[in-house]
Protein backbone atom coordinates (compact mmCIF):
# COMPACT_ATOMS: atom_id res chain seq x y z
CA UNK A 1 0.00 0.00 0.00
CA UNK A 2 2.85 2.36 0.86
CA UNK A 3 4.52 1.64 -2.50
CA UNK A 4 1.30 2.44 -4.37
CA UNK A 5 0.87 5.70 -2.45
CA UNK A 6 4.45 6.68 -3.17
CA UNK A 7 4.00 5.96 -6.86
CA UNK A 8 0.86 8.09 -7.00
CA UNK A 9 2.63 10.93 -5.18
CA UNK A 10 5.57 11.01 -7.55
CA UNK A 11 3.28 10.72 -10.55
CA UNK A 12 1.21 13.70 -9.42
CA UNK A 13 4.25 15.87 -8.64
CA UNK A 14 6.82 15.13 -11.34
CA UNK A 15 7.86 18.67 -12.12
CA UNK A 16 8.22 19.80 -8.50
CA UNK A 17 10.14 16.74 -7.40
CA UNK A 18 12.58 17.18 -10.28
CA UNK A 19 12.91 20.96 -10.26
CA UNK A 20 14.24 21.35 -6.74
CA UNK A 21 17.82 20.73 -7.75
CA UNK A 22 20.78 23.09 -7.60
CA UNK A 23 21.14 24.84 -10.95
CA UNK A 24 23.96 27.08 -12.16
CA UNK A 25 22.17 30.24 -11.01
CA UNK A 26 21.38 28.96 -7.52
CA UNK A 27 24.86 27.45 -7.11
CA UNK A 28 26.57 30.66 -8.22
CA UNK A 29 24.49 32.63 -5.73
CA UNK A 30 25.18 30.08 -2.99
CA UNK A 31 28.93 30.26 -3.52
CA UNK A 32 28.87 34.06 -3.65
CA UNK A 33 26.69 34.59 -0.57
CA UNK A 34 27.63 31.54 1.47
CA UNK A 35 31.10 30.47 0.25
CA UNK A 36 32.25 26.99 1.30
CA UNK A 37 33.22 26.84 4.94
CA UNK A 38 35.27 24.20 6.72
CA UNK A 39 33.39 21.05 7.68
CA UNK A 40 34.07 21.50 11.38
CA UNK A 41 32.47 24.97 11.41
CA UNK A 42 29.38 23.89 9.45
CA UNK A 43 28.96 20.86 11.72
CA UNK A 44 29.51 22.91 14.88
CA UNK A 45 26.94 25.52 13.90
CA UNK A 46 24.39 22.90 12.88
CA UNK A 47 24.90 21.11 16.20
CA UNK A 48 24.46 24.34 18.17
CA UNK A 49 21.22 25.07 16.33
CA UNK A 50 19.97 21.54 16.95
CA UNK A 51 20.74 21.33 20.65
CA UNK A 52 20.88 24.97 21.75
CA UNK A 53 17.47 26.26 20.65
CA UNK A 54 15.19 24.09 22.75
CA UNK A 55 14.29 26.78 25.31
CA UNK A 56 13.56 29.27 22.56
CA UNK A 57 11.44 26.81 20.58
CA UNK A 58 9.44 25.95 23.69
CA UNK A 59 8.66 29.62 24.28
CA UNK A 60 7.61 30.38 20.70
CA UNK A 61 5.57 27.18 20.33
CA UNK A 62 2.30 28.96 21.11
CA UNK A 63 2.86 31.63 18.46
CA UNK A 64 3.90 29.05 15.89
CA UNK A 65 0.90 26.86 16.64
CA UNK A 66 -1.46 29.79 15.98
CA UNK A 67 0.21 30.50 12.64
CA UNK A 68 0.54 26.96 11.37
CA UNK A 69 -3.04 26.12 12.30
CA UNK A 70 -4.06 28.50 9.51
CA UNK A 71 -2.36 26.26 6.95
CA UNK A 72 -4.44 23.18 7.69
CA UNK A 73 -6.42 22.06 4.69
CA UNK A 74 -5.15 24.94 2.55
CA UNK A 75 -1.68 23.88 1.46
CA UNK A 76 -0.12 20.79 -0.07
CA UNK A 77 3.25 21.78 -1.54
CA UNK A 78 5.43 23.65 0.94
CA UNK A 79 8.86 25.25 0.68
CA UNK A 80 10.71 26.08 3.87
CA UNK A 81 13.66 28.42 3.43
CA UNK A 82 16.42 28.30 6.02
CA UNK A 83 14.96 24.99 7.14
CA UNK A 84 17.85 24.50 9.57
CA UNK A 85 17.37 21.46 11.78
CA UNK A 86 13.66 21.18 11.03
CA UNK A 87 12.03 22.53 14.22
CA UNK A 88 8.87 23.53 12.32
CA UNK A 89 8.02 20.15 10.78
CA UNK A 90 5.95 19.08 13.77
CA UNK A 91 3.50 21.92 13.06
CA UNK A 92 2.71 21.14 9.43
CA UNK A 93 4.40 18.01 8.06
CA UNK A 94 1.50 15.58 8.44
CA UNK A 95 -0.82 17.74 6.31
CA UNK A 96 1.71 18.37 3.53
CA UNK A 97 1.86 16.37 0.33
CA UNK A 98 5.42 17.49 -0.43
CA UNK A 99 7.93 19.56 1.54
CA UNK A 100 11.03 21.16 0.08
CA UNK A 101 13.68 22.44 2.49
CA UNK A 102 16.60 24.65 1.55
CA UNK A 103 19.51 25.75 3.69
CA UNK A 104 22.99 27.05 2.85
CA UNK A 105 24.58 24.82 5.49
CA UNK A 106 24.91 21.30 4.09
CA UNK A 107 25.50 19.88 7.58
CA UNK A 108 21.92 20.71 8.56
CA UNK A 109 20.56 17.93 6.39
CA UNK A 110 21.10 15.02 8.77
CA UNK A 111 19.32 16.88 11.60
CA UNK A 112 16.57 17.95 9.23
CA UNK A 113 15.94 14.38 8.12
CA UNK A 114 15.73 13.19 11.72
CA UNK A 115 13.19 15.90 12.47
CA UNK A 116 11.22 15.01 9.34
CA UNK A 117 11.09 11.37 10.36
CA UNK A 118 9.99 12.28 13.91
CA UNK A 119 7.20 14.46 12.49
CA UNK A 120 5.91 11.68 10.25
CA UNK A 121 7.31 13.19 7.05
CA UNK A 122 8.42 10.24 4.94
CA UNK A 123 11.55 10.48 2.73
CA UNK A 124 9.45 10.40 -0.46
CA UNK A 125 7.64 13.55 0.72
CA UNK A 126 10.72 15.59 1.66
CA UNK A 127 13.66 16.94 -0.32
CA UNK A 128 16.60 18.93 1.07
CA UNK A 129 18.74 21.14 -1.18
CA UNK A 130 21.67 23.36 -0.29
CA UNK A 131 20.73 26.83 -1.55
CA UNK A 132 20.07 30.41 -0.44
CA UNK A 133 16.89 32.47 -0.36
CA UNK A 134 18.17 34.92 -2.96
CA UNK A 135 18.09 32.21 -5.67
CA UNK A 136 15.45 29.58 -4.95
CA UNK A 137 15.85 26.48 -7.14
CA UNK A 138 12.13 26.18 -7.95
CA UNK A 139 9.92 27.13 -10.88
CA UNK A 140 7.62 30.14 -10.83
CA UNK A 141 4.27 29.57 -9.06
CA UNK A 142 5.23 26.07 -7.91
CA UNK A 143 4.30 25.94 -4.19
CA UNK A 144 1.26 26.78 -2.09
CA UNK A 145 3.20 28.04 0.92
CA UNK A 146 6.65 29.38 1.77
CA UNK A 147 7.76 29.20 5.40
CA UNK A 148 10.63 31.18 6.88
CA UNK A 149 11.46 31.43 10.57
CA UNK A 150 14.55 33.36 11.70
CA UNK A 151 15.74 33.63 8.11
CA UNK A 152 15.57 37.24 6.92
CA UNK A 153 17.94 38.30 9.69
CA UNK A 154 20.82 36.49 7.98
CA UNK A 155 20.20 36.61 4.22
CA UNK A 156 22.44 39.02 2.33
CA UNK A 157 19.63 40.65 0.32
CA UNK A 158 16.24 40.87 2.06
CA UNK A 159 14.26 42.48 -0.83
CA UNK A 160 15.59 39.95 -3.33
CA UNK A 161 14.73 37.05 -1.04
CA UNK A 162 11.17 38.34 -0.64
CA UNK A 163 10.81 38.67 -4.41
CA UNK A 164 12.02 35.10 -4.80
CA UNK A 165 9.40 33.99 -2.27
CA UNK A 166 6.71 35.75 -4.27
CA UNK A 167 8.02 34.25 -7.51
CA UNK A 168 7.74 30.62 -6.40
CA UNK A 169 4.34 31.07 -4.70
CA UNK A 170 1.22 30.15 -6.62
CA UNK A 171 -1.42 32.91 -7.01
CA UNK A 172 -3.05 33.35 -3.62
CA UNK A 173 -0.20 31.47 -1.95
CA UNK A 174 0.89 32.09 1.64
CA UNK A 175 4.16 33.26 3.12
CA UNK A 176 4.36 32.39 6.81
CA UNK A 177 7.08 34.13 8.80
CA UNK A 178 8.55 34.44 12.29
CA UNK A 179 11.46 36.91 12.46
CA UNK A 180 13.28 38.95 15.06
CA UNK A 181 13.43 42.63 14.14
CA UNK A 182 15.07 45.84 15.28
CA UNK A 183 13.77 47.48 18.43
CA UNK A 184 12.30 50.97 18.21
CA UNK A 185 14.69 53.83 17.62
CA UNK A 186 15.69 55.70 20.76
CA UNK A 187 15.23 52.72 23.10
CA UNK A 188 17.99 51.21 25.21
CA UNK A 189 17.34 47.88 23.50
CA UNK A 190 18.02 49.41 20.08
CA UNK A 191 21.26 50.87 21.43
CA UNK A 192 22.34 47.43 22.69
CA UNK A 193 21.47 45.91 19.32
CA UNK A 194 23.65 48.46 17.52
CA UNK A 195 26.54 47.74 19.89
CA UNK A 196 26.33 43.95 19.60
CA UNK A 197 25.34 43.75 15.93
CA UNK A 198 28.89 43.20 14.56
CA UNK A 199 29.57 40.45 17.12
CA UNK A 200 26.20 38.84 16.41
CA UNK A 201 26.96 38.70 12.70
CA UNK A 202 30.32 37.06 13.42
CA UNK A 203 29.05 34.46 15.88
CA UNK A 204 25.62 33.72 14.41
CA UNK A 205 26.43 33.11 10.75
CA UNK A 206 25.58 36.60 9.51
CA UNK A 207 22.53 37.30 11.69
CA UNK A 208 21.69 41.03 11.94
CA UNK A 209 20.07 42.52 15.05
CA UNK A 210 18.97 45.82 13.54
CA UNK A 211 17.02 44.89 10.41
CA UNK A 212 13.65 46.54 9.86
CA UNK A 213 12.14 43.38 8.47
CA UNK A 214 8.53 44.44 8.96
CA UNK A 215 9.11 47.35 6.59
CA UNK A 216 10.69 45.08 3.99
CA UNK A 217 7.79 42.63 4.08
CA UNK A 218 5.16 45.36 3.90
CA UNK A 219 6.90 46.90 0.87
CA UNK A 220 7.46 43.61 -0.99
CA UNK A 221 4.19 43.78 -2.92
CA UNK A 222 2.12 41.08 -1.24
CA UNK A 223 -1.63 41.53 -1.64
CA UNK A 224 -2.04 41.51 2.15
CA UNK A 225 0.13 41.17 5.24
CA UNK A 226 -1.21 40.34 8.71
CA UNK A 227 1.36 40.39 11.50
CA UNK A 228 1.87 40.87 15.21
CA UNK A 229 4.86 41.43 17.48
CA UNK A 230 5.89 39.90 20.77
CA UNK A 231 8.85 39.77 23.11
CA UNK A 232 10.50 36.40 23.73
CA UNK A 233 12.22 36.35 27.11
CA UNK A 234 14.69 33.60 26.18
CA UNK A 235 15.88 35.65 23.19
CA UNK A 236 17.24 38.50 25.38
CA UNK A 237 18.14 41.47 23.14
CA UNK A 238 17.12 39.57 19.98
CA UNK A 239 13.68 41.20 20.19
CA UNK A 240 10.98 42.02 19.35
CA UNK A 241 9.67 39.13 17.25
CA UNK A 242 7.44 39.63 14.23
CA UNK A 243 5.14 36.82 13.18
CA UNK A 244 2.41 36.63 10.60
CA UNK A 245 1.17 35.58 7.15
CA UNK A 246 1.38 37.40 3.82
CA UNK A 247 -0.75 36.53 0.79
CA UNK A 248 0.57 36.73 -2.75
Amino acid sequence: METIASTVLHTSLPSLALELEPNSSSMDMLNRIHPPRSDWYEEFYASVMNYGMKEYEAEVAGYKSQLFDKLKGQTKEILEIGVGTGPNFKYYARDARMVFGIDPNRKMEKYTRRAADAAGLSPDRFKFVQAVGEALPLDDASVDTVIGTLVLCSVKDVPRTLQEIKRVLKPGGLYLFVEHVAAKDGTSLRLLQKIFNPLQQLLADGCHLTRETEKHISEAGFSSVNSSTSFISSALFINPHLYGIAHK
